[in-house]
């Protein structure tokens, strides 16, 4: 078995375990939302309110593809710089998770397998693929910015979704409890974070493929 064989066969067990993950969380999510008297739109719109779940989505698409190799747009999601992107965010999901929120709650059963898989196993399982499989020769500085243009354009949404529900998905931008201000500073430390596990993923990326020199002998 060549490495792009192996690389397609850990991109398969991976986007099994990572739409296993996201289907178990969403009946979980789903059995909360109903047990409490409201629709399955309502599930919808409590589900894809997460950056985990929106980040692990992309995971599990990216898998998917990497696997299927599908036509038409689907496709971006081979780019390296698509996956770096991925990479990162998904790396400060875990993060995040593990400094800011995993003490605030204790689940059990199959929430617990649920979290456990979104929060740890997936951040890790495509940190690997990424640095596997994924090229970095093309890794520039640029990248960075463009990949914090997700967790902004995140943020612009929770925080839609919040004025109009009354109700935000993470504690650090409840707006409704801390206001906007203490909201706003909070989101940039964590967009930092983020910035800063980019720049350190494109150090080590290029460290790891450097790109090829354009000096002639």
């Amino acid at each position: 078995m060549n490495r792009h064989q192996t690389g397609t066969l850990f991109a398969a067990a991976a986007g099994v375990s990572a739409w296993f993950a996201l289907g178990l969380q969403f009946y979980l999510t789903n059995a909360l939302v109903l047990s409490q008297g409201r629709g399955f739109l309502a599930s919808l719109f409590v589900f894809f309110g997460y950056f985990t779940i929106l980040t692990n989505l992309l995971a599990a698409v990216a898998f998917t593809v990497a696997v299927l190799r599908p036509a038409a747009w689907f496709r971006l999601f081979l780019r390296p710089s698509v996956l770096g992107g991925i990479a990162v965010s998904i790396a400060l999901v875990g993060i995040v998770y593990s400094l800011l929120l995993r003490q605030t709650w204790q689940p059990t059963g199959a929430q617990l397998v649920a979290d456990g898989l979104l929060h740890d196993v997936m951040p890790l399982v495509f940190i690997v693929y990424w640095w596997l499989w994924v090229p970095k020769t093309a890794l520039c500085w640029r990248d960075a910015l463009r990949w914090a243009l997700y967790p902004m354009a995140y943020l612009v949404y929770a925080l839609l979704r919040g004025a109009l529900s009354g109700t935000y998905p993470y504690p650090f931008i409840d707006v409704a409890r801390l206001g906007y201000g203490v909201a706003f500073k909070n989101s940039v430390v964590i967009l930092m974070a983020f910035l800063g596990i980019a720049t350190l993923f494109i150090v080590l990326g290029r460290r790891k493929d450097p790109a090829p020199s354009n000096a002639s002998s």
